[in-house]
Order: structure tokens, then sequence, then C-alpha cells
């Protein structure tokens, strides 16, 4: 591309689509407990995520491109978060919201799922019970910022698979270390 001076813009066509990518997060409109209320003010006028381009809450998994975890996942649900995922197009990304959605939170329980972790790899954890709008956003950035340089083609979905693959055998967090059960 050139101006009138003349000068011309170099740059590769991976720039170009994560640039595109990082400035337009569509997120799935999925909110599982209290977390959800944080989730929903985010998009509201005090946190106005349309200043950076991820008003668009989709209600299809089809159209969306990053899943929301926000609050207890319990056992019924977690073949409909999978499913979720799995209809969501590549490239996808998981941020997990709250310490439910994290580590099972205080319901240490066969009824709820100890991490989402278990059962859609994830990119991002916040922590807190709930965690404020504020922290969502300064998540979301650093997503941003990794994805600015995801590859466009070539091994991309050998990287997905070995990325999920590896994701859904790490070590489970309620069995790391430095958590209080």
């Amino acid at each position: 591309m050139s101006n009138e001076e003349g000068s011309v813009l170099l740059a590769s066509s991976e720039a170009v689509v994560g640039w595109l990518r990082k400035t337009s997060f569509w997120p799935l409109t999925m909110g599982l407990a209290c977390c959800a209320i944080e989730m929903i003010s985010y998009g509201g006028p005090r946190h106005d995520a349309a200043r950076w381009g991820h008003e668009v809450f989709r209600a299809s998994p089809r159209q969306a491109d990053l899943m929301i975890v926000s609050g207890r996942l319990s056992q019924k649900m977690a073949p409909v978060v999978r499913q979720l995922y799995d209809q969501m197009p590549n490239p996808k990304w998981v941020i997990s919201m709250g310490a439910c959605a994290s580590s099972g939170g205080i319901f240490n329980n066969y009824a709820i799922v100890q991490g989402c972790d278990h059962v859609v790899p994830v990119d991002y954890y916040l922590p807190g019970c709930p965690p404020n709008p504020d922290q969502l956003i300064d998540a979301i950035f650093k997503l941003r910022a990794d994805i600015q340089h995801h590859p466009l083609m070539g091994n991309i979905e050998r990287k997905h698979e070995a990325d999920e693959a590896a994701a859904l055998v790490a070590t489970p967090t309620h069995e790391m270390k430095g958590l209080m059960r």
C-alpha cells in the first residue's frame, strides 16, 4: 500500500491476519453461575468491551472464537460445554473465569468438575470469587498479545491437536501443590 508521498508499507499475511484476530474477538454467550454477571458487565457501558472490538457476544458457537467458562461447571453441564467447544471453528481460545471454573472453588464434591481444564483446554485462568471485569480485560489483553503471532497456515491443525492433547493430560489443578485443599 502506498500513500501520497509514495512510501510503501510491507507486512506478511500472517501479521495482518494476526492483527485482525487480536482486534476482533467474538466471545461465546455462555454463563454458568455467578461469575457470568461479571462477564456481562464487561460488555456493559462502564467497562465497554466495544472499545477493543469485543462487543459481539455470539449466541452460536459456530460464530465464536473465545469461550469464557464463567462459574462452576457441573458434571451434567461438562458434556455440553465440550460440545460447544467442539462446534467452535479454529482457531479458538478459552478463558477460565473464577475459582469455581479454575479449580472447583469451595465446591469440593462429586457434582462439580474440579477445574474446567478437565473438559476443555484453557489458555488463561482468572482467579477470584468472583473476578472483576478488570481482571477479564487484563486476561483478554494477554490473550491478544499471544494470538497476534498465531500461525496462519501449514501445521496449524496439528498444533491445535497437540495443544489440546497436552492440556487434557496435564496435572489437574486440585493435585497441584500450593492449593489449599
